[in-house]
């Protein structure tokens, strides 16, 4: 009922938009994990037009900056941007590097809206990622860090570039590959981030920008 209330006071050429948005989301969101974890593939849920509107935008007016990680002692800048947003100044810190969020724009709010609506979870923060071409990825990790709510879900939606994004589970080695298409969703949730690695192995076949915005939850202390 919220989201029919919602659009009641929307203009018609703002329905229509934001009814499109939910015409190409696939019917079955078949688990691609064979087990001890929850990774739901939606395919495109942003119709290509309106992918290549928030691509831009996300490009012009995130604030993105180059990441900072620590390795055998020295800090060192990354190639790959980000950029950390959440609903409150949280704190999140991976590779021995603190960030602190910056208030939402209006772009960030507006696909955090339309994730919400579809995958059905809330969501508190994103952390976004510029990719610049295939040769820029992110190595073999899980998050888990101590910020972030246990078991709780990460929404990955991709613009720009295809990339291939890969699975592999910590102990028994099995692993699963899947491409991630302009415009398109990917959850992950339950015990993932407890049994699986993933990553965005770099390519050559690839020369154009990706952005990525995985929303997610900071533990919200009062």
């Amino acid at each position: 009922m919220g989201f029919f209330y919602c659009i009641l006071e929307l203009s018609i050429s703002q329905i229509t938009r934001f009814m499109n948005l939910f015409s190409e989301i696939r019917d079955e969101k078949e688990n691609i994990l064979p087990f001890d974890g929850i990774v739901n593939y939606y395919g495109v849920c942003i119709p290509f037009d309106e992918a290549n509107r928030y691509y831009d935008k996300l490009l012009q007016h995130l604030a993105w900056k180059r990441d900072l990680v620590v390795m055998f002692g020295k800090r060192i800048e990354t190639k790959r941007k980000v950029a950390w947003y959440g609903d409150r100044p949280y704190k999140y810190t991976y590779s021995n590097n603190t960030k602190l969020a910056l208030p939402w724009n209006e772009v960030l709010m507006e696909i955090k809206e339309l994730t919400e609506q579809i995958t059905g979870e809330s969501y508190n923060s994103c952390l976004a990622n510029l990719y610049h071409d295939g040769s820029e990825g992110m190595a073999w990790h899980s998050d888990n860090e101590k910020e972030l709510k246990v078991n709780g879900a990460i929404a990955s939606l991709s613009f720009g570039a295809e990339r291939r994004f890969s699975f592999k589970h910590k102990v028994k080695n099995n692993k699963v590959s899947i491409i991630l298409e302009h415009g398109s969703l990917l959850l992950m949730k339950g015990t993932t981030q407890k049994h699986w690695l993933h990553r965005l192995p770099p390519t050559k076949k690839q020369f154009t920008p990706r952005v990525n915005l995985t929303f997610r939850n900071i533990i919200d202390h009062p």
